[in-house]
């Protein structure tokens, strides 16, 4: 417990004071009593438990006159309270292969679903930002209340070739640099000590849900992207959506903003872009990035998750930590001070008056 005030404690050197002459009336008022043999007479015939009484009033009166002058110090305490503001960036791959069959109707159908179902389940406190990602990154919705907004832009969301998780997860401090000062934007080189590296013991309120189905393809390097999260205490949970199969592929109009596309990830392809061109070099980017992936949520404090189900992914996000965190705060507790004055004192008053009849 601090003050705002400590200088007004100096006034505590009264109770020391007060004390010293309590004493000394007391003393005043035995040797008054040795000459008037009555009242010392008096004094003996009174019941040892009545001496206390006598002493009960001013101790009352020193510990709220203490509780008093500690009340004008302006005490406060750390408490943790939960902060009313959290943000929450969605990352979403939006890359062609999210058009894979292995999970019905395609990979980018489900994830979309399970979107949607996240940001409705969500606090109308809650921020929520989105951002899409394929050979480069989006910010497709700024963080924000309005759920209107964050379904429309979720349900027509485009496919696009490559995949920028770094870039991804730069786009998205960004994002939160926005909306939260305490987070620098990304670019910004930070002076930090050897221990940047472990677990920051307080988080930013903020979170970045990033969910893929590949491997980097371009752009900055996952891992670089996730130390800038890390120096700004931003969790990335990372998840990672599909089976491990070469699926038939199969995009709709909408997913494709043209013409719908069936195809195999061996043959055939985007404009050539997944056909014999690219060969076994392309499709490493079509299975996910694990360890890069546990690497980004380990380095930020996040958790990474597998899905290779709707089901599943339904699951993954129900588990996100999108709980408000606690933050520590200074709340100033002069009223509790005050009360316990006015308590004490009217206690030591009352007492006072009644049992005033014994000297």
């Amino acid at each position: 417990m601090n003050f705002l005030w400590p200088w007004l404690l100096l006034f505590l050197l009264i109770i020391p004071l007060s004390i010293a002459v309590y004493i000394w009336m007391l003393r005043r008022r035995r040797k008054f009593a040795v000459r008037y043999s009555s009242l010392s007479l008096i004094r003996e015939a009174l019941p040892k438990s009545a001496r206390w009484r006598q002493h009960l009033p001013f101790a009352l009166f020193l510990l709220g006159l203490t509780s008093l002058i500690g009340a004008f110090a302006r005490p406060v305490a750390e408490v943790e309270v939960p902060l009313s503001r959290t943000t929450i960036i969605l990352a979403l791959d939006i890359s062609r292969s999210m058009c894979a069959t292995d999970v019905e109707p395609n990979r980018l159908a489900v994830a979309q679903d399970a979107a949607l179902e996240f940001v409705e389940e969500q606090a109308d406190g809650t921020q929520i930002g989105l951002v899409a990602f394929a050979g480069f990154a989006e910010l497709v919705v700024p963080p924000t209340n309005d759920k209107e907004v964050l379904r429309e832009a979720i349900a027509t969301l485009t496919t696009s070739l490559g995949t920028a998780i770094g870039s991804a997860t730069l786009k998205s401090i960004d994002a939160i640099s926005e909306v939260n000062t305490a987070v620098p934007p990304s670019g910004v080189n930070l002076q930090t000590d050897d221990t940047v590296n472990e677990l920051a013991e307080v988080y930013q309120p903020d979170i970045i849900v990033l969910l893929t189905d590949g491997a980097n393809s371009q752009g900055p390097l996952p891992l670089d992207a996730a130390q800038q999260a890390a120096d700004r205490q931003v969790r990335v949970y990372t998840i990672g959506f599909g089976t491990d199969e070469i699926p038939e592929m199969v995009c709709t109009q909408a997913q494709l903003g043209g013409d719908a596309f069936n195809g195999r990830f061996g043959g055939g392809g985007f404009g050539g872009g997944f056909g014999g061109g690219g060969g076994g070099n392309f499709r490493r980017f079509l299975v996910i990035d694990e360890e890069t992936l546990q690497g980004v949520a380990d380095m930020t404090g996040g958790e990474y998750y597998r899905a290779e189900s709707a089901d599943q992914l339904l699951d993954v996000f129900e588990e996100l930590p999108t709980q408000i965190i606690l933050q520590k705060e200074a709340i100033e507790i002069s009223v509790f001070f005050v009360l316990a004055a006015v308590v004490l004192l009217g206690t030591a008053v009352f007492l006072s008056l009644k049992w005033r009849r014994y000297p």
